[in-house]
């Protein structure tokens, strides 16, 4: 947290949660996870055992709140809990490989004897958190983790709407479809800068098409 990044620079990592909070990133930065154990100077494999009850050598991403990522390149990171909100420039992020998010919670869930489906589709951590503070939510929704900070629809929608623009830009069209629909969503449930006649053309929207980017919008949460 709070690093600052005077040169070009490329971390590869494994086994690693890295949180980049509010770093400052003068010159571009890839974090990148890496396939295969580091090799010594003697072309020796690192020794690993040591993680060996570690679930996989996965590098995840806690935070990037806070930071300009014009700079930054991400490569097959782990982001599905990461919090994005009051990141800078965040449309001008590069993500490379198979950088994963988290999803909807599946199958059909009950409410008052109403099922309840959710599409599924790439989302956010922090919109995990949110669904998860309401009084109406259903269980598969993650809980926010300490020191997460409130944020709401109002402040998801522009995330949701950049990390779109990025998935644009690599060419990753099922993904930009994902961040396009999270959007949409987190435009719909914003009570506060959304006016009425919006709320209201969205919602039909949803009902009709799934804002025209899934085939039938039945059963999916409100």
């Amino acid at each position: 947290m709070r690093t600052r990044w005077s040169s070009t620079a490329e971390l590869r990592l494994r086994y690693a949660t890295v949180d980049f909070a509010h770093a400052v990133f003068e010159y571009p930065l890839t974090i990148a996870a890496e396939a295969n154990p580091f090799v010594l100077p003697d072309g020796q494999p690192v020794d690993e055992q040591a993680l060996a009850d570690a679930p996989d050598a996965a590098v995840r991403m806690a935070s990037l709140r806070g930071v300009d990522a014009a700079h930054l390149v991400l490569a097959d990171i782990d982001l599905s809990r990461c919090l994005f909100a009051g990141t800078v420039h965040l449309d001008q992020v590069r993500l490379e490989g198979t950088c994963s998010f988290d999803s909807a919670p599946p199958h059909t869930h009950w409410r008052r004897q109403h099922p309840i489906r959710f599409t599924q589709r790439r989302t956010l951590a922090e919109e995990h958190h949110w669904r998860a503070s309401q009084a109406t939510a259903v269980r598969g929704w993650n809980v926010a983790v300490f020191d997460a900070g409130h944020v709401g629809p109002a402040q998801l929608a522009p995330v949701y709407r950049a990390l779109r623009k990025a998935f644009e830009d690599s060419k990753n069209e099922p993904g930009a479809a994902d961040f396009c629909y999270g959007e949409m969503e987190m435009r719909r449930h914003d009570r506060t800068g959304t006016t009425r006649a919006e709320l209201r053309l969205l919602h039909g929207y949803w009902m009709l098409s799934g804002y025209g980017l899934r085939a039938s919008s039945v059963m999916r949460q409100k």
